[in-house]
């Protein structure tokens, strides 16, 4: 399979950050977004990014040609131009399906869908397609850019020549690609969500503060940064939703999501993004 043109759905943090890894290793891009405003924000994050990343030497090319590879638009009918089309909307099962309904009827019968979910069944997502032999998950890792490892899950009905060329287009992209089965939360977020929630049981049960707990985990475990703080960092509304489906999936109440994190994002506070999580942070 020729790839050259990458679709993308949702530009967002994570699909803003597909689609300049894809723009940066010489692919065609087309982004797509409800509304212009996101597009526009989108590009505007991605001309920062770039503008570091050329500044501390990773990136050789200009960053005006860079983004010149990039078609934004609302109109999901653009995608029967692309030869990949990668869904990055909300970890919601019900956004995905809607938005994999309308990409499976516009896209070429040959070209593959992927979904970058976090969590969700790969083989329940492909059942909504008519091509689950071409469908397949492509978890990218935040920030994209600079993350180097991409999980690539098959359905039950994946073909091995779909695996092949989706796992081609992720080390032409400067990706690590490493397979991953279709189990709840796949290898990253099975084991990662879990320290945070455990974490949030940490907290909520006054064994230590938030700083005391990050301090523990990034000095004692050696981890670049503490849980909580990376929870702030990937959005608890997000982190909550992948425990939400790890405790469906498996029916296993260690995977209940601690009563703490489900209100505070019943309380708006999401982390980063709304200036407000475990920690607060300055606009």
């Amino acid at each position: 399979m020729d790839i050259k043109t990458i679709g993308i759905v949702g530009s967002g943090t994570m699909g803003g950050g597909i689609a300049q890894a894809a723009a940066t290793t010489g692919f065609q891009v087309i982004l797509n977004d409800v509304g212009q405003e996101h597009l526009a924000r989108s590009l505007k994050t991605m001309d920062k990014s770039l503008a570091k990343l050329i500044e501390k030497g990773k990136v050789s090319e200009d960053k005006g040609l860079i983004l010149s590879r990039i078609k934004t638009t609302t109109a999901l009918e653009e995608f029967a131009k692309a030869d990949l089309a990668i869904e990055a909307v909300f970890e919601d099962f019900e956004v995905k399906k809607k938005v994999l309904v309308a990409l499976d009827k516009i896209v070429r019968p040959e070209v593959i869908l992927a979904s970058n979910t976090s969590s969700i069944s790969i083989t329940r997502l492909a059942a909504l397609t008519g091509r689950p032999a071409k469908f397949m998950g492509m978890h990218f890792m935040n920030p994209v850019p600079l993350m180097t490892l991409v999980e690539l899950i098959k359905g039950i009905a994946t073909s091995q020549e779909t695996f092949a060329a989706v796992k081609g287009v992720a080390e032409k992209m400067g990706k690590v690609p490493v397979e991953a089965n279709d189990f709840p939360g796949f290898i990253s977020n099975r084991i990662l969500i879990p320290m945070i929630n455990e974490a949030a049981y940490a907290l909520m049960e006054g064994v230590g503060t938030p700083e005391a707990i990050d301090t523990v985990m990034k000095l004692g475990m050696n981890h670049p940064m503490g849980p909580l703080t990376l929870a702030d960092l990937i959005g608890l509304d997000v982190c909550l939703d992948i425990m939400e489906v790890l405790y469906e999936g498996f029916k296993d109440t260690k995977y209940r999501p601690c009563p703490l994190l489900r209100k505070m994002v019943d309380a708006g506070y999401l982390g980063r993004k709304t200036g407000r999580g475990f920690y607060e942070y300055k606009a």
